[in-house]
């Protein structure tokens, strides 16, 4: 298998994968996008390498840094917003627990 394919298929599995904990599938191809980049990504090439709209990208990013599980990060001389995700899984499991547990407590209260 070659690399490309692979990031394809990881993009796609976690995609599949991060509905599971409670993210839709573009929000969960996006992280995963952004955990196997080496180099920080803007919003125009997540757009290109995933097909998606500029709304949905938009949304989506927002969405994943609410989650702490991705950040903005300047690049000087950039104007465009850049977006890193957290590398380490551990850290990315616990905040996934951490928002789940917190999301649950604030839909119970709702209800």
């Amino acid at each position: 298998m070659k690399l490309a394919d692979a990031k394809k298929q990881f993009i796609s599995s976690w995609g599949a994968f991060g509905t599971h904990w409670g993210i839709n599938r573009t929000m969960a191809q996006i992280h995963a996008l952004l955990l196997v980049s080496a180099d920080p990504m803007n919003q125009d090439d997540i757009m290109e390498q995933l097909k998606v709209s500029r709304g949905n990208a938009n949304m989506n990013i927002r969405e994943l840094i609410d989650w702490g599980l991705v950040e903005r990060v300047t690049i000087p001389g950039e104007r465009k917003e850049y977006f890193i995700a957290e590398k380490d899984i551990w850290k990315v499991a616990t905040q996934i627990v951490h928002e789940r547990k917190k999301r649950t407590q604030s839909y119970a209260k709702d209800a």
